[in-house]
């Protein structure tokens, strides 16, 4: 008997469905039900909430969401190798598991929703983990569809998630998660929980959708750090000019000087700076 319920225990499960992790689709099985029951646990409450899950594989985050109460879980697999696993777990918990044979990519599950707010919880296949944490932190409009992610990335891309200014880790990705969600690494886990093992330690990690980001438009905040840390060595002065704008009066904007690295600059700083941008973008039209 499993950990969690009563179903076979995930070896096992691999074993009868011949789920060998495929490495072209970033596969990496989390096999200990003890972690994934605490990751589902990262998204509580569970009670009467709606799950969208990415790449479930053979079940096991799949299992423990429904196990700790979650009352529907809309689970998005690539691999139609993995579907009768997940099939076998839709019969032990009935009406419950919604399987959606699609590529996360491409497959938009708002209509499946009717209106209901869901939570995205996922160990993210590594190799498209970025996209669609920016597709999400793109969504528009703004409060997302959801009302909180947790999601396991390695732990390279965990720390570029939550950096702020002043962090090595501090970037395009940190500056557009951090303005729009709060952010937080909440546990590692070790490359031997995995089959096959990764080479890399991974990070779960929560946002929360902020209700009222400072307003900005989005695709120019984007640009602006686009810019910056496209050459993060360079001052700003320097920097900046692919923005066909003074650097001096978009730093001014800021209210830092236009010598400092992108890297020193906070989240607030940024979005300064992309409405400055808007203004004389406005300026130069007229």
């Amino acid at each position: 008997m499993s950990a969690i319920d009563d179903l076979p225990p995930l070896r096992e499960v691999i074993r009868q469905h011949a789920l060998s992790a495929r490495k072209s689709l970033g596969q990496n099985f989390l096999l200990d039900l003890n972690l994934t029951a605490r990751i589902a646990r990262a998204a509580a409450p569970l009670e009467d909430a709606t799950i969208v899950e990415i790449g479930p594989g053979p079940g096991g985050l799949t299992r423990a969401l429904l196990a700790l109460g979650a009352a529907r879980v809309i689970a998005i697999e690539h691999d139609e190798r993995a579907i009768p696993a997940l099939k076998d777990i839709s019969a032990r918990y009935p009406g419950r598991l919604e399987i959606v044979h699609a590529d996360a990519m491409t497959f938009d599950p708002r209509p499946l929703l009717g209106g209901v707010k869901a939570k995205i919880v996922a160990n993210l296949p590594y190799n498209i983990a970025t996209q669609l944490l920016i597709g999400w932190l793109t969504a528009e409009p703004w409060p997302p569809w959801y009302e909180m992610m947790v999601l396991m990335f390695q732990r390279e891309v965990a720390e570029r998630i939550v950096a702020r200014e002043d962090e090595d880790a501090y970037g395009r990705l940190g500056v557009l998660a951090n303005w729009r969600a709060e952010t937080k690494i909440l546990f590692d886990i070790s490359p031997s929980a995995f089959v096959p093992p990764p080479k890399v330690t991974s990070s779960v990690v929560r946002l929360v959708p902020r209700a009222a980001p400072e307003p900005c438009d989005r695709r120019l905040l984007e640009q602006v750090a686009a810019a910056a840390f496209g050459q993060r060595r360079k001052m700003l002065r320097q920097s900046l000019k692919s923005l066909q704008a003074d650097p001096a009066r978009l730093a001014q904007a800021a209210g830092v000087d236009a010598t400092r690295r992108a890297e020193t600059i906070p989240v607030s700083g940024f979005v300064a700076m992309a409405r400055e941008l808007a203004d004389i973008r406005r300026e130069s039209s007229n």
